[in-house]
């Protein structure tokens, strides 16, 4: 897909597809209500011609998705997609409607494909809604199809973005770069998620950031823990879950600094959870739950994914990005229930179940973390299938020490429009995980608040008054059927969005 700028709507003119919206609006004569469609905005006139002729143009109505579509005067293809009320069509509606409209076309023959960017600009900023469109079609144009014999038909399509004051096209450009750099970044990580686990083990995960990170993240330190020197950092609990594993677990360590970092710079870092596939150890998951456990890595590639592109944005913020790597197998090594380890911080943890295992790699991370000396700290993780029975697989769940924090990273979410909900945690969960023989335990009171609880644990591992925000994305990192940008099934991609808005406007 080539994108392509035209301001005087020469391109426009030649497109094979012309795409132009429609709004809704309403004229009362004599108490009677009439709703009809509106194509004022239109420049073309030619086209505003060749609509009104048509002789089931009066029975669109412009309706939300509703289209009409018909064949121009040179041949060319139409659409007219209907936007509803110009006054309740927000960002959000501009993602999904130029989503459905290139998923149409995207199997087409259509060489070019051109946007009335003015019909589109419901949002009030040219550059905004340029790149609304193409983050969309970015997105939509993702496929995972390396292990299929017979791969999709793909046709070479330039998109024409037409119809906007020449005055933006600096901005739109630059804006466009900025779409790219998270649309590759946000595809990247799908990359990993979609990834088969017996190919995408621990060793190979890190090897994979690796050459991403030596390839497109110049500047970026990197440094990769093995397995001895996880066992010299005494992760105990990471090991626990490492030890019934064919592979070594990896620690992923990752420093940005901006160009013109001070000792005032804010230092963010970033924890993620890449447990690359979960069995449930010795506490094994039924069958049925098994599948899909590749996706166990999510909060991992979600991180990552964020932290790539705000490098490629040259964030104004110091980032250190930590993935902890493992899969959760069993072996006659693996660690059993009722079994007690030390953490990194100290701490003696009674592992109750093998298959709360994401808190354990988790809390070594983030106290190694901590030691890295971060004003605030945001860890990702698909931590607890609680969080879908109380949020659904739509929305993010977010906890922590800090509502301040909380609050900054709710607000990214909201600017980019992903749903996130606030969790408490309260001090009887926290509670709950004091275990009788050893300091605490991997599991709180069943059937009670899993979510928060697997939060409460985690604060166990975070020191030195650093602001903290959890991220359970257990429910939001696998395909989401609502989004139409969203590929059907595998990795959606999900708050990547929202911890690179994070990260590229933090102050």
């Amino acid at each position: 897909m080539q994108i392509k700028l035209d301001t005087v709507g020469d391109l426009f003119l030649g497109a094979e597809l012309k795409v132009l919206s429609a709004f809704q609006k309403s004229t009362t004569t004599k108490g009677k209500t009439e709703v009809s469609a509106s194509i004022d905005h239109w420049s073309d006139k030619g086209l505003k011609e060749e609509f009104h002729n048509l002789k089931i143009a009066s029975k669109f109505k412009a309706a939300k998705d509703e289209t009409i579509s018909f064949t121009g005067a040179t041949g060319e293809t139409v659409w007219v997609v209907g936007l509803g009320d110009k006054t309740k069509f927000e960002a959000e509606d501009l993602r999904k409607t130029a989503a459905k409209i290139y998923k149409g076309a995207k199997g087409s023959k259509y060489a070019s494909i051109a946007f009335d960017v003015a019909g589109f600009n419901t949002v009030r900023d040219e550059a905004l809604a340029c790149s609304l469109i193409v983050e969309a079609l970015s997105l939509v144009d993702y496929s995972f199809e390396i292990y299929k014999s017979k791969k999709s038909e793909v046709h070479d399509q330039s998109v024409v973005l037409s119809h906007f004051d020449k005055k933006n096209k600096a901005k739109i450009e630059k804006a466009l770069a900025t779409t790219k750099n998270v649309c590759d970044s946000i595809n990247v990580m799908k990359d990993f998620i979609n990834e088969a686990p017996n190919v995408l083990h621990s060793e190979e995960y890190a090897r994979r950031i690796e050459a991403d990170v030596k390839k497109n993240l110049k500047g970026v330190k990197i440094k990769i823990l093995n397995k001895a020197q996880i066992q010299k950092e005494k992760m105990g609990m990471f090991l626990s879950v490492n030890a019934g594993s064919a592979y070594e677990p990896r620690l992923v360590h990752l420093t940005y600094e901006p160009a013109k970092s001070n000792s005032k710079t804010k230092h963010i870092a970033l924890v993620g959870k890449g447990i690359t596939f979960d069995t449930g150890g010795y506490s094994l998951k039924p069958g049925a739950n098994m599948a899909g456990m590749k996706n166990d890595m999510g909060g991992s590639a979600t991180v990552y994914g964020a932290f790539r592109a705000a490098v490629l944005e040259k964030a104004p913020v110091k980032i250190t990005c930590i993935l902890a790597m493992t899969d959760n197998a069993v072996n006659s090594h693996a660690t059993f229930p009722d079994a007690i380890v030390t953490a990194r911080n100290g701490k003696t943890v009674e592992i109750l179940n093998t298959d709360a295992e994401g808190r354990l790699i988790l809390g070594d991370a983030l106290d190694y973390a901590c030691d890295q000396n971060p004003h605030y700290i945001i860890d990702a993780a698909t931590l607890t299938g609680a969080c879908l029975v109380a949020l659904g697989n739509q929305v993010c769940a977010i906890l922590g020490n800090d509502q301040k924090w909380i609050n900054e990273v709710l607000g990214a979410a909201k600017a980019q429009d992903e749903y996130m909900w606030q969790l408490p945690i309260i001090n009887e969960w926290r509670s709950d995980i004091k275990s009788k023989i050893a300091d605490l335990k991997n599991i709180g009171t069943p059937m009670r608040a899993g979510t928060a609880i697997g939060a409460a644990f985690l604060e166990e591992f975070i020191k030195n008054d650093i602001k903290w925000a959890h991220l359970d994305v257990a429910g939001v990192v696998d395909a989401q059927s609502h989004l139409p940008y969203c590929t059907p099934h595998g990795a959606s991609g999900l708050i990547v969005r929202t911890l690179t808005h994070l990260l590229v406007n933090a102050k």
